[in-house]
């Protein structure tokens, strides 16, 4: 896969459950591409409703504690480029949240949308940006299977 025309890099959007894999799982493979994304292999996209959708996960689902919390959020907007976010979009009926990933998809012009949630998956392709699972996007990235 190749950026879009006159663009160096992909423009990709992380869902949440990809972070919360890679932030608690340092060694496993959803890690590998956060490391890609601090090493700027690819320009990742976040937005605020991205940012605090994790926040809320990693509080509730996971008890962390605020302190780790802070620091991801800080390590993870100092290295993405922050969607201003306007649309609303109203695809996915099962998972509400999923709707985030989208929106800042739509409005940050990404190339690629990277999840291991089926409701993304299902799409395929969303308004002609490709959804691809994280071992898909490691292989795309070059890097070995674990």
């Amino acid at each position: 896969m190749s950026p879009a025309p006159g663009r160096t890099q992909l423009r990709v959007v992380l869902d949440t459950n990809l972070y919360v894999a890679a932030f608690g799982h340092p060694e496993g493979a959803s890690a590998q591409i956060w490391l890609a994304a601090l090493a700027r292999r690819f320009q990742l996209l976040v937005s605020r409703a991205i940012v605090i959708e994790l926040a809320r996960v990693l509080r509730g689902n996971f008890l962390w504690q605020e302190e780790r919390v802070q620091r991801r959020l800080k390590g993870l907007v100092n290295v993405a480029e922050i969607v201003d976010s306007h649309t609303t979009v109203h695809t996915i009926t099962a998972d509400p949240s999923d709707n985030r990933i989208l929106e800042c998809a739509l409005d940050g012009k990404a190339d690629l949308i990277v999840s291991n949630d089926r409701h993304l998956l299902n799409l395929k392709v969303w308004e002609g940006i490709p959804v691809v699972a994280g071992p898909d996007f490691r292989r795309i990235l070059g890097i070995p299977p674990r």
